[in-house]
């Protein structure tokens, strides 16, 4: 049953964009393109409405987040209403929580490298080292 601020029938992507779940509606719908979202175990589209209880499985960023749904919304609003519309099941916040803590504990090596060009002044570091420790077989060292 609905309530009048309730309306009986929502987008998927409309709902996973008012439950808060994706910044944007847009993004919704591309997430929901791109295969990364099912509800009760099969692929969805954007169109598909989704009802109370169903189950909807989804990739969040990198995680893998499971839902129940229980209110509908096609308007966006505050976060603590937005957190009405849903209930997490408890093994997809265990496998957040166990998700972030691995990440803690154990960061991605490659995100502390700095990206891009080198500057000048990493240039000339890097010239100087080669000219130190040159490896080819014709310089001996010896002058």
């Amino acid at each position: 049953m609905t309530t009048p601020t309730e309306p009986a029938r929502v987008r998927l992507d409309k709902w996973l964009w008012a439950a808060r779940f994706f910044k944007t509606r847009a993004l919704s719908a591309e997430a929901i393109d791109k295969g990364h979202v099912s509800v009760n175990g099969q692929a969805a589209k954007a169109s598909r409405e989704p009802r109370v209880g169903d189950t909807i499985e989804f990739r969040q960023g990198t995680e893998a987040r499971v839902v129940i749904v229980r209110g509908l919304s096609a308007v966006r609003g505050p976060a603590p209403v937005a957190q009405r519309l849903y209930e997490e099941t408890p093994e997809s916040v265990a496998r957040r929580l166990a998700a972030a803590e691995q990440r803690r504990l154990a960061p991605e090596p490659a995100l502390s490298q700095p990206m891009g060009r080198p500057t000048k002044r990493d240039r000339r570091t890097l010239k100087d080292w080669g000219d130190r420790w040159s490896a080819s077989l014709d310089d001996d060292g010896s002058e």
